[in-house]
């Protein structure tokens, strides 16, 4: 079998093509968006709005069709979410630059509790080192294994700019990684980002402070803001800023992801099907157009069954999490506590995860090497990536009152 070389191990540093670090974010956001949307929307708001006149029927009608079934119904699942900043047909447009290949800046597993009464997200940082295993083409070829930061997994498995085989090497580096194992994935795009946020009108978000970066074409003001999808693009790609805290740090760039797909989930779950039809129909196609997945996830049947089942979620089921890391000697990449595997545990058997990373950049809006600062995650108890008040938004108006 023939050997593909691998891409080579880069240290952290700026980007000229502003690599994107919230392709997991869409994803999740497309996933999570059908999945709530048609669960919450359709199954809670016209069962209670019907509920006074409903009577059983079933005597009278005899045979019945099959009800949305959960095919995993009883069992955790894990879903990879992963982006892709493809150059390829629009996505030239919408990211820019003249970039070969195809890179990740940020992968995150999707937990699904086995009773469907939470969904915990845990980013892993594109510079974190990790061994990287051969990964093999469809036509079984392969390409070395390494050692490096983890987004080279993407790279490698991508060198053909195939979707599906850069999924399969991030997958094989996760489950290596981490020992937990993999039931889906899927893969986003540019374009399929900035028509998802459009299709929902926007996405309404809280700006900590006025921010101006001429490489990310940025300019937001303070307070209350309702994203359209290519400033929301610009927003989750922003690393450096001529006002504004932003550190360049992508650990720090976590968080603004993480509070962006809170965003998105709270906004989709504020839509009511039967007013906002136009939207969500945009949104949900929108989804499925952008997205690369296996096949077991890519049938309706297996959504609306999985949608069915976490009728019963809201955001403050959403958790966001990123692992217990360090930098490494350098001060250039990082690497996992011990730590870590805790987290790493509590998934695999199914449980709320105990540890998260706090007090360091993908905690705060700083580069974790300030005064006053750690330079590592220290665990602590879980927590949601923001720690705004919960609340329960029915409309966009409801989310941007959370930052007034």
């Amino acid at each position: 079998m023939g050997e593909h070389e691998a891409v080579r191990p880069r240290h952290a540093r700026p980007s000229t093509a502003r690599r994107v670090a919230w392709f997991a974010l869409l994803a999740a956001s497309a996933l999570l968006g059908y999945v709530l949307t048609y669960g919450g929307t359709v199954v809670d708001r016209l069962d209670s709005t019907l509920a006074a006149n409903a009577e059983d029927v079933d005597t009278l009608v005899g045979d019945r069709p099959e009800r949305p079934t959960d095919q995993d119904a009883g069992h955790e699942l894990n879903i990879l979410v992963m982006g892709s900043d493809t150059r390829e047909g629009d996505n030239q447009g919408v990211g820019g630059g003249d970039v070969s290949g195809m890179r990740n800046d940020t992968t995150m597993i999707v937990h699904i509790a086995a009773d469907r009464s939470r969904v915990e997200a845990v980013s892993i940082p594109r510079d974190l080192q990790v061994e990287i295993p051969e990964c093999t083409y469809k036509d079984g070829s392969t390409v070395p294994a390494t050692y490096g930061d983890f987004n080279v997994a993407f790279s490698n498995g991508g060198l053909r700019g195939d979707a599906a085989e850069a999924a399969a090497c991030t997958i094989k580096t996760v489950e290596q990684l981490t020992g937990i194992y993999i039931d889906h994935y899927a893969v986003v795009d540019f374009t399929g980002f900035v028509e998802m946020v459009d299709a929902l009108g926007g996405v309404p978000m809280c700006i900590p402070e006025r921010i101006v970066s001429e490489k990310a074409h940025l300019e937001l003001d303070a307070g209350p803001q309702i994203l359209d999808g290519e400033t929301a693009l610009a927003y989750a790609r922003l690393r450096t800023a001529e006002e504004g805290d932003v550190s360049g740090s992508d650990l720090q760039r976590i968080t603004r992801q993480q509070q962006l797909l809170e965003q998105v989930a709270a906004t989709v779950l504020s839509k009511n099907l039967l007013t906002d039809t136009d939207e969500v129909t945009r949104f949900l196609r929108a989804a499925a157009e952008s997205l690369t997945m296996d096949e077991e996830m890519a049938s309706t049947t297996y959504l609306v069954g999985l949608a069915y089942s976490l009728r019963g979620l809201g955001t403050d089921d959403i958790i966001f999490h990123t692992p217990p890391w360090r930098y490494t000697a350098d001060g250039l990449n990082v690497e996992l506590l011990p730590e870590a595997e805790q987290m790493w545990d509590d998934v695999r058997n199914d449980q709320p995860i105990s540890v998260t990373a706090e007090g360091d950049a993908s905690s705060a809006w700083d580069d974790g090497k300030k005064e006053g600062s750690t330079s590592s995650a220290t665990p602590s108890s879980s927590a949601k990536s923001s720690d705004a008040p919960s609340v329960s938004p029915s409309t966009t108006e409801d989310l941007l009152a959370q930052c007034r």
